[in-house]
């Protein structure tokens, strides 16, 4: 239990106020709409169905305001900057961003479910006690007029359609039930494209339809302007529990005036101005970037399919473990994909490696093949940096570095960062210990990054320090012609696959025996383990961290970190 609590103590906090926060929302505007003497009549003829349909409205603005903050990137940059003061506990929040973005987006999806299903029993609801088929002062109740002395309470007007179809009608032509069915309806298309499935294979799909919610936010802030659900405003002239038996009395007599109703105005602007606003200013920030020029240094097709870009941009500064959005407006104008740098700091460009995998990449790399030897590539727009949990290897005193195929990029340019850390002899290096692990399906994704590894073994040699980098390379895919090559030159000094004195594993790594190992050789120490890498091997990482971690601050402790875009 105490290891779990340093790794995920925060989060789940953070989880437990969220989640509260809603439960108290549905609570209260439950009890709120069930109990309030002003909806006394309201509820005559919605029952329960009106607290249901209210509450879970109060809810979704909460969750409406929350959810357009964890995509402000640049906010998330500030704020982490502004946290480098405080604990890293604190940092890691963030890097979390997209995982709160979803949870949000869950209970959104969850609250319209509630709220449309009370809604469509509420129009039924009105539709049957406007056409009298209920008691009597349901029937009183529908049939008052907006007039001199008199409001209405059931919203539905029209009864010179088909029964039948009334709740339909009337659904399709008031501003409530129009503006609902086409929240509804980008909610159904922006969550159900934003499966793993979809996302990974037809990442255009999911882009175009995320960006439904400039239409579900306009619809949001209208909705409520149709005021269909009404409260009794002169309880004081009118005391239900006199007149609600005497309806024939109404207006008759002075105990008993009209009942006299009024829609709430809509509230759901006052939730979401703030969060449109800076997410309005986050666009418009990313658009001053993509104007900005952007000049190419190098081009290289590395191997694996694998497209590296050296790029200058005037008054660009990165970290370590830092990301950039690229756009390339020849492909199209509006897609934006991320993308770790692979350069250090201390370089004066900055660089990103980037694999062929969907329509985008597969496009750029044609397009950058075919160009003419030392011509520039195609314009290209940069929206960065932007921070993740890879800037704060350097306040562990230990690190572990795991990256899967590509997912190595972020750990390249912390690799790159200590080379010029040691050659210039800086005196800020916290870090002494770092164990790099780097899980590969075939050999050829090696090779563009064993140079780097090169250039580091021999550094570390030549100071002394060779016990400062632990690096372990893992091949998962191989076959029988590639067992036979590594067979036959088995016993030379340097590695087949890599040309590196660290020979290559074959199959994946026993993270029992890793943990123990970091655990053994660095008693008493703060170890952050970072990874670039799938979800399920994250899964596994954090079950290690939490195991092997010690709520003994004089012991071995394991932080896990994950990137996330």
């Amino acid at each position: 239990m105490g290891n779990m609590i340093i790794n995920h103590g925060l989060t789940s906090f953070i989880l437990v106020v969220w989640m509260s926060i809603n439960i108290i929302l549905f609570v209260w505007f439950y009890f709120f709409y069930d109990l309030g003497d002003q909806f006394y009549y309201t509820r005559h003829l919605l029952g329960s169905a009106l607290a249901w349909a209210r509450a879970p409205a109060a809810v979704l603005n909460f969750n409406c305001l929350l959810i357009l903050l964890p995509v402000c990137r640049n906010l998330l940059s500030l704020i982490r900057g502004s946290f480098m003061c405080c604990g890293r506990t604190m940092r890691k929040q963030l890097d979390k961003n997209i995982s709160f973005h979803k949870l949000v987006a869950y209970m959104i999806g969850l609250m319209t479910a509630v709220h449309t299903i009370a809604h469509l029993l509420n129009v039924e609801w009105y539709n049957n006690s406007r056409r009298g088929m209920y008691d009597t002062l349901s029937t009183a109740l529908s049939d008052l007029p907006d007039g001199y002395n008199t409001t209405y309470l059931n919203p539905i007007r029209n009864i010179d359609v088909n029964a039948q179809q009334n709740p339909t009608y009337f659904a399709m032509t008031s501003l409530a039930g129009i503006t609902g069915v086409i929240i509804t309806l980008c909610l159904i298309l922006i969550i159900t494209s934003s499966m793993e499935v979809i996302r990974r294979s037809y990442f255009e799909v999911f882009w175009y339809t995320h960006h439904l919610f400039v239409i579900f936010f306009i619809c949001l802030v209208i909705h409520g302007a149709g005021r269909i659900v009404r409260s009794q405003k002169n309880l004081v002239q009118h005391n239900y529990t006199l007149c609600k038996d005497r309806t024939e009395d109404w207006g008759k007599v002075a105990e008993c005036p009209y009942p006299q109703f009024a829609g709430s105005p809509p509230g759901t602007w006052m939730w979401v101005i703030g969060p449109m606003f800076l997410y309005l200013c986050e666009r418009i920030l990313r658009f001053i970037r993509y104007t900005q020029t952007v000049k190419y240094r190098k081009i290289v097709i590395r191997p694996s399919k694998v497209l590296e870009l050296q790029l200058v941009k005037a008054g660009f500064k990165m970290e370590v473990g830092q990301y950039v959005f690229l756009n390339c407006p020849a492909i199209s104008h509006l897609e934006w994909h991320p993308f770790t740098m692979t350069s250090a700091p201390e370089e004066d460009f900055f660089s990103v490696h980037i694999r062929s995998v969907g329509d985008w990449t597969q496009k750029l790399i044609s397009m950058v093949e075919e160009l003419p030897e030392g011509t520039q590539g195609p314009r290209m727009g940069v929206d960065g940096p932007f921070g993740t949990a890879s800037e704060d290897v350097f306040d562990y005193e230990v690190s572990m570095l795991v990256g899967a195929g590509i997912g190595v990029t972020p750990f390249a340019s912390i690799l790159k960062s200590i080379w010029y850390k040691f050659k210039d002899s800086d005196p800020k290096l916290r870090t002494r210990k770092i164990y790099f692990y780097w899980l590969c399906r075939e050999t050829h994704a090696f090779e563009w990054f064993a140079d780097l590894l090169q250039v580091l073994e021999k550094e570390m040699e030549e100071r002394g320090m060779g016990d400062f980098l632990t690096y372990k390379l893992f091949l998962t895919g191989w076959d029988q012609s590639h067992t036979d090559h590594v067979m036959v030159r088995f016993d030379e000094d340097t590695d087949v696959v890599t040309g590196l004195k660290q020979k290559t594993n074959y199959g994946r790594p026993n993270w029992e025996k890793e943990f123990e190992q970091v655990r053994k050789e660095n008693p008493s120490s703060t170890v952050g383990t970072f990874l670039c890498g799938p979800a399920v091997l994250a899964k596994v990482l954090a079950k290690k961290c939490a195991k092997y971690s010690d709520v003994d601050p004089r012991k071995t402790r394991f932080y896990f970190n994950k990137e996330n875009f």
